[in-house]
C-alpha cells in the first residue's frame, strides 16, 4: 500500500496531562484515509491533517447505516518505543464486518500498515502518563450518493486517534450493571458479530434508561428466549462461578471481542479452564443469592478489565465480591496491561512494535 504523509501547517502540541480529559474527547492532528471504488479498488492512501469530512446529504451511509469500524491502542513503553496489541486481529474483525455489511473489504495486512504508518507520524501524540495510551479509531463507510436499498460500489476507510486515560472516571473500581429486560441488542444471523455502529445505537436508549436510575452499563440478555446472557454494554463479560470461570459462548449475536479472547487465554495459562456456553440469567442470579458468584467483570478495549460490583435485577441488586475488584479480575488486568505497556515479557506474539 502506497501512503501519502502530508504535515499540518500549523500541528497543535499534545496536552500535557491527560489528567481530568475524558475518553476519546480530544483528537491528534492528522487522520488516514484511503478510498474503494470498482474501478480502482483500494487506492489514495493517506496521513492528511485532520478535517472534517465532506458527503452528499444522500450518501447512503446517512440512510442505511453502511458502516463498521473497530477500537485498538498504542502504547507507550518504559524505554519511550511504542508498541501496538495484536492489531491484525483487529484487521481480521474489520474483515468480517466489512462482509457482514456488504462493505469492500480490506485485507488485514494493509489494514495494520495503515495503522502503523498513521500511529508512526503521530508518536509524539502517544502518551506516557500511567494508564494512558493513544486510542485508534479505525471506520469504512459507504459513499455511494443514491437513494435506494442497492449493492454497495463506493466506500472510504478512515483512521482517527485520541490520547486516552481510563474508559471510566472512576478507574478500576467496580461498575453497576442493569440486566436489561425489555430491549435486545442483537439476534443470531443478524449483526451481532459485527462491529457496527447500529449495534451500539441499538443499545442507547437502555443504556440511557440504566444510566439515569444509576447504574454504569447494562447487562444483554438474548434477543429470542431473552433468558441467556450476552454482553455488557459495550464489553464482553466474564463470571467466576463456583471456581470456574464462565463466558458466554459466540453464538452470532455477540462480537468476539480480541479482549475476551486474550483474557481466555491468559486463564488457561494460569491453570484456569474457561467454560464457553449459553448462561441462563436464572443461574446467574441464583449464584449471586447463594454467594458462588465469585467475581465478574467485561473485557473490552476501552476499558480493558471493568470489575463488576453489583448488578440489578428488576428491583433488587445483588452485591458482587462486596463490591470490590477481585483477585482474578486484578491478575487479569495486571498481566494484561503488562504485555501492552511492555512491563510484562509476550510469550504470545501478540505485541505489534512501531519501528
Amino acid at each position: 500500500m502506497d501512503i501519502s504523509i502530508t504535515a499540518p501547517a500549523f500541528p497543535p502540541a499534545p496536552p500535557a496531562t491527560l489528567k481530568g480529559v475524558g475518553f476519546g474527547r480530544i483528537f491528534t492532528d492528522r487522520m488516514f484515509a484511503a478510498d474503494f471504488s470498482p474501478e480502482k479498488g483500494w487506492h489514495d492512501a493517506r496521513v492528511v491533517p485532520l478535517s472534517n469530512i465532506s458527503l452528499h446529504p444522500a450518501c447512503c451511509v446517512f440512510h442505511y447505516g453502511a458502516e463498521v469500524f473497530e477500537g485498538l491502542k498504542a502504547y507507550r513503553t518504559e524505554d519511550g518505543g511504542i508498541q501496538l496489541f495484536r492489531p491484525l486481529d483487529n484487521g481480521r474483525r474489520l474483515w468480517n464486518s466489512c462482509e457482514r455489511m456488504g462493505l469492500p473489504q480490506l485485507p488485514p495486512e494493509d489494514f495494520v500498515e495503515a495503522v502503523r504508518t498513521f500511529v508512526r507520524e503521530e508518536a509524539p501524540w502517544v502518551p506516557g502518563e500511567p494508564n494512558t495510551s493513544l486510542y485508534l479509531r479505525p471506520f469504512v463507510f459507504c459513499t455511494d450518493v443514491q437513494l435506494g436499498v442497492h449493492g454497495i460500489r463506493n466506500a472510504s476507510f478512515y483512521i482517527i486517534a485520541s490520547p486516552v486515560g481510563s474508559y471510566y472516571p472512576h478507574g478500576l473500581a467496580p461498575v453497576h450493571i442493569a440486566i436489561e429486560r425489555e430491549d435486545v441488542r442483537a439476534v443470531r444471523g443478524g449483526t451481532g458479530y459485527a462491529k457496527c455502529g447500529g449495534n451500539y445505537a441499538a443499545a442507547t436508549r437502555a443504556t440511557v434508561k440504566a444510566e439515569k436510575a444509576g447504574y454504569d452499563q447494562v447487562l444483554w440478555l438474548d434477543g429470542v428466549e431473552r433468558r441467556y446472557i450476552e454482553e455488557v454494554g459495550a464489553m464482553n463479560v466474564m463470571f467466576k462461578i463456583g471456581g470456574k470461570v464462565v463466558t458466554p459462548s459466540l453464538t452470532g449475536s455477540i462480537l468476539p471481542g480480541i479482549t475476551r479472547s486474550t483474557c481466555i487465554t491468559l486463564l488457561e495459562e494460569m491453570g484456569l479452564g474457561v467454560e464457553e456456553r449459553r448462561l441462563d440469567v436464572a443461574e446467574l442470579l441464583d449464584a449471586a443469592k447463594s454467594g458462588t458468584l465469585e467475581e465478574a467483570w467485561g473485557c473490552g478495549t476501552a476499558a480493558v478489565i471493568s470489575p463488576i460490583g453489583e448488578l440489578s435485577w428488576g428491583d433488587r441488586d445483588y452485591k458482587v465480591n462486596d463490591n470490590k475488584i477481585g483477585a482474578l479480575s486484578q491478575k487479569l488486568y495486571d498481566e494484561l496491561t503488562g504485555i501492552q505497556w511492555g512491563t510484562k515479557p509476550d510469550p504470545f506474539g501478540w505485541v505489534c512494535p512501531i519501528d
